[in-house]
């Protein structure tokens, strides 16, 4: 059964008259015939009695008119629905992006684009990295804002802000004073990590194997302001960013003299997903920020 033939059959039965509905619908008469034809065969009854060129629909006919005219209905308004979704001056943008990020910087980043952009809407879902990245594979999102680049050829990178990263410690925690240190000297210190599901995870230690120095891990936290608590609360040492959120009191930030040691932050594209003017337009927005040389700010 075709969307074309009910339109067709609700035609045929508001006017009973095949030359007039054929006329409107802008088909030949035998083509709408044959589809009638075919409609009533599918159902196993027929919709009309025949008198020459004049139909007279019947109780079959007018118990599937009421059905097939709220069908009808209800595609008409899933069409105006996507079409009010895909509008890149008044669409909704479905954007995933990691628990750590909605603290300050997608809130500031949504802000600037909606100053611009005032009548586009934003779906948001915030999660760790493998809650985001499902949504996006999903198809419930469109695009994902991470700190990790990606594994799959699938995906493009659009790099977007670049923040250092610090050890952390408590207060009253011998290397407090420091200005600055060379991560070796941590080897062997109680270190609060990451468990598998947060993104800076898989950077960090990516970064210990590189440089050839050992962690002693003691804690493994679930995201990044409880590893702040816990270093804050003299469980242990780490390393974070200088991010919303994680500037808890109690802490020292100690930069790091070793090379290398940034958190990045970009956006993960699928480069087959379909995406609507909404979405291109906000991807471009945040290309043309990355190109004039990041204008972005944690």
């Amino acid at each position: 059964m075709e969307l074309t033939q009910l339109e067709y059959f609700l035609e045929v039965a508001r006017t009973e008259h095949l030359t007039k509905a054929a006329e409107t619908l802008s088909v030949t008469q035998p083509a709408l015939s044959h589809s009638i034809s075919k409609l009533e065969a599918e159902l196993g009854v027929p919709l009309f009695e025949r008198k020459g060129r004049n139909l007279q629909i019947n109780r079959y006919g007018s118990m599937f008119a009421k059905r097939v005219e709220k069908i009808l209905q209800e595609v008409d308004r899933g069409k105006k629905e996507i079409d009010e979704c895909a509008n890149p001056e008044s669409g909704v943008i479905h954007l995933a992006y990691l628990n750590i990020l909605g603290v300050g910087f997608i809130p500031r980043l949504i802000r600037d684009y909606q100053r611009a952009n005032p009548k586009i809407t934003f779906e948001l879902t915030q999660g760790d990295k493998g809650t985001i990245l499902e949504r996006v594979e999903s198809g419930y999102s469109d695009l994902l804002i991470t700190s990790e680049r990606p594994a799959s050829e699938a995906y493009e990178w659009i790099p977007m802000i670049s923040m250092p990263l610090y050890l952390v410690v408590s207060a009253d925690h011998p290397f407090a004073d420091y200005e600055s240190i060379g991560l070796k000297e941590i080897t062997g210190e109680p270190f609060v990590g990451l468990k598998d599901n947060c993104g800076l995870k898989d950077s960090l230690l990516a970064r210990v194997h590189h440089q050839n120095f050992t962690l002693a891990p003691t804690y493994d936290a679930e995201d990044l302001p409880t590893v702040a608590g816990f270093v804050a609360a003299g469980l242990g040492l780490s390393v974070l960013p200088k991010a919303a959120g994680l500037n808890l009191e109690g802490l020292r930030w100690i930069r790091i003299e070793d090379e290398g040691w940034a958190w990045e932050v970009g956006l993960h594209l699928k480069k087959e997903r379909f995406l609507t003017p909404a979405a291109r337009n906000f991807v471009s927005f945040i290309e043309g920020q990355a190109g004039a040389g990041g204008s972005f700010s944690a």
